[in-house]
């Protein structure tokens, strides 16, 4: 991989002079935190950049923000596999002639420091993590145009049923449930509400779309009010946490708080 001296200028500012020194290692150790104590191992598994054909980036910034507030040591994945395609999200609309590659977008999140699927496994992480986006629907699983028929993809498959066998937990959110649902039959999950509700939920439709996976949908919220709080799903049999983020025409901050309710319960099923 090229090094963080590569990727500058030969000359220039002090600033790059500063960060030549600071990463003689290269632009992975640059990405490195500082060491802390070993709190529960996560993977968190992407699947490109961007809502409409990979990864919702804000549900992966919030997940790592909330993961390093727990104290967790993560590792993140993603499939070699092509995009299903490029959508030129100015646009909304498909890119013409144009193809990337899951792992190499999702790198883009992970500031270069990514790992193929194939070589998750539990012996080396206590729980995984997977972010909504359309990626999860359209490059982890076919579910964005086959529906209730969807295949997943085979990586994926093997690492929810893994950690399922292995009693790890396993965190969904947004559209990411219907993995689960259809990989692990009867899950308990939740993308929020099952009812359009004039456009504050216009995804409503997956939830009916869950149950014919298989899956049993849980109506959850994803705002604050004086009753309920931003919430997340937990099936204590399976240790299969949720939480309908996106899903929710909501305040960004709402979304961020439901991803972290998600996150603190992952952590506290691990034990760690």
């Amino acid at each position: 991989p090229l090094s963080l001296g590569a990727m500058l200028p030969a000359r220039g500012t002090a600033l790059c002079s500063a960060l030549r020194r600071a990463a003689p290692c290269g632009f992975a150790s640059f990405h490195c935190s500082a060491r802390r104590p070993r709190g529960a191992r996560v993977a968190v598994v992407l699947s490109g950049c961007g809502v409409y054909d990979g990864t919702e980036i804000h549900e992966a910034s919030a997940i790592l923000v909330h993961l390093s507030r727990g104290g967790a040591e993560v590792q993140m994945y993603a499939p070699d596999v092509p995009q299903m395609h490029v959508v030129d999200h100015s646009k909304g609309q498909p890119a013409e002639a144009e193809s990337r590659n899951v792992l190499v977008e999702s790198a883009r999140i992970a500031r270069g420091k990514i790992t193929n699927l194939a070589k998750l496994t539990t012996v080396d992480h206590d729980a995984v993590i997977f972010p909504g986006g359309f990626g999860a629907a359209k490059n982890l699983s076919t579910f964005a145009v086959d529906g209730k028929d969807c295949k997943v993809n085979k990586e994926v498959e093997r690492v929810l049923k893994d950690f399922h066998k292995a009693g790890k937990p396993i965190g969904l959110c947004c559209i990411s449930p219907v993995l689960a649902a259809k990989v692990l039959s009867g899950a308990e999950v939740t993308v929020g509400h099952e009812e359009e509700e004039g456009g504050k939920w216009p995804y409503a439709g997956t939830a009916g779309a869950i149950k014919e996976l298989g899956g049993k949908h849980c109506v959850k919220e994803a705002v604050f009010s004086l009753t309920t709080f931003y919430e997340a799903h937990v099936d204590t049999k399976n240790k299969v946490v949720s939480t309908p983020a996106f899903m929710c025409e909501t305040e960004l901050h709402n979304i961020f708080d439901g991803i972290g309710a998600m996150v603190k319960n992952v952590l506290k099923l691990t034990g760690k």
